[in-house]
């Protein structure tokens, strides 16, 4: 290995001990750097660049750190790595792949399911995964006739934000720019929320909701848990696996303190990615109260083995992490060369079906647009 590669995962291995800001603010958003840090051949980078325009590279180092070096198919870089075949125009992938332009129900909020609403809470990830269905979502575009329709509906009244005590309080809400941006977006979007009695569960997703600040997701959970029809707050996030040191105590609290049940699904695809420091933010998080699903993708060239797979599954069961879904690539545009056969995926559960317990083996899953719900597969 060379020796500008070892002091780069050196400081890989520092800065994954750092802060998790820092840790987001330091990620690594240049080919050429990804290719000396990671001793790969620089060509990588110059064939990587057409795509890094489209979607630019975003990898923390924590995660960077895990990687093999040397390696051009280990399974973490795929995620992450810009390539030439995401500029191929493929027949049935597009860029809205699951409707959600169609999905939209207010500023920042998407209804696909029933007793469900999606909140996209923040506008970045600490990662661009290669494969992300929302890697042409306008997080900036706002729906200004669904920001109208909400406030007309101006005679519900969102209940007084209190102080413990019973007293209210007018102290400002500290939402971040992100998707919702001003007081008016951050009202309407409650608003729309309270006026239907039906939504029982708040999804916040993103970009990921865990690159808001402790105290902002604190303030944002407080806001939700004083809608009384609401009764779960599920959170998705990457950051326990990209960034762990983002479990801290203080983010916990924000999001126990309030009334509301506390459901996190993380997103996983590989074994590689669970190190020891994984593995004890998942272990703060699940001590603290809060039930732990996983989701991963089924991808090409990544996890697309049974024995990958299988280790992925039984590693998250010993950390008490629930294998929830193993999804059908979403047909984005700029990710076909990760499509796995729908028949490949089903010989693959059946094969872990055989060596897993049940409780280990997710469900494989499609998302249809327009659909009531997730199509099980097998």
């Amino acid at each position: 290995m060379a020796s500008s590669t070892l002091i780069d995962k050196k400081s890989a291995e520092i800065s994954s001990r750092s802060d998790w800001r820092t840790s987001l603010s330091e990620a690594c958003r240049d080919v050429g750097e990804l290719c000396r840090m990671l001793g790969l051949d620089p060509e990588m980078g110059d064939v990587a660049r057409a795509a890094d325009a489209q979607w630019p590279l975003l990898a923390p180092r924590p995660f960077l750190a895990r990687i093999r070096p040397g390696d051009p198919s280990d399974p973490l870089l795929l995620q992450i790595m810009p390539q030439a075949a995401e500029m191929a125009s493929v027949p049935g992938f597009s860029t809205d792949p699951l409707w959600e332009t169609r999905a939209r129900c207010g500023p920042a909020l998407l209804r696909k399911y029933q007793g469900r609403v999606l909140m996209v809470a923040a506008g970045r990830c600490a990662a661009h995964c290669r494969f992300c269905f929302r890697r042409h979502f306008s997080f900036d575009s706002q729906s200004r006739e669904a920001i109208e329709a909400s406030n007309a509906g101006a005679a519900v009244v969102l209940p007084p934000r209190t102080n413990g005590t019973g007293s209210s309080t007018t102290a400002p809400t500290d939402f971040p720019p992100s998707c919702i941006r001003g007081a008016l977006e951050i009202e309407s979007t409650l608003r729309t929320i309270a006026s239907d009695p039906s939504i029982h569960e708040i999804i916040l997703s993103g970009g990921d909701p865990l690159t808001l600040s402790d105290r902002q997701l604190g303030e944002m959970a407080e806001r939700l848990a004083e809608i009384p029809h609401l009764r779960r707050l599920r959170i998705h996030s990457r950051l326990p696996v990209m960034i762990p040191r983002r479990a801290t105590g203080g983010l916990i609290r924000s999001i126990r303190g309030v009334r509301l049940s506390t459901i996190m699904v993380v997103h996983v695809n590989h074994p590689a990615e669970i190190d020891e420091e994984v593995a004890r933010a998942f272990g703060r998080l699940i001590d603290a109260g809060v039930p732990l699903l996983s989701q991963s993708v089924l991808l090409r060239g990544v996890n697309d083995r049974a024995d990958a797979l299988a280790e992925l599954f039984e590693r998250l069961v010993d950390l008490r992490v629930i294998p929830y879904y193993l999804h059908q690539l979403d047909p984005v545009a700029g990710a076909a060369h990760f499509e796995v056969p729908e028949s490949v995926g089903k010989r693959l559960i059946a094969e872990l079906r055989a060596r897993l317990p049940g409780y280990a083996v997710p469900r494989y899953v499609r998302e249809t647009p327009g659909g009531a719900c997730k199509e099980v597969l097998e």
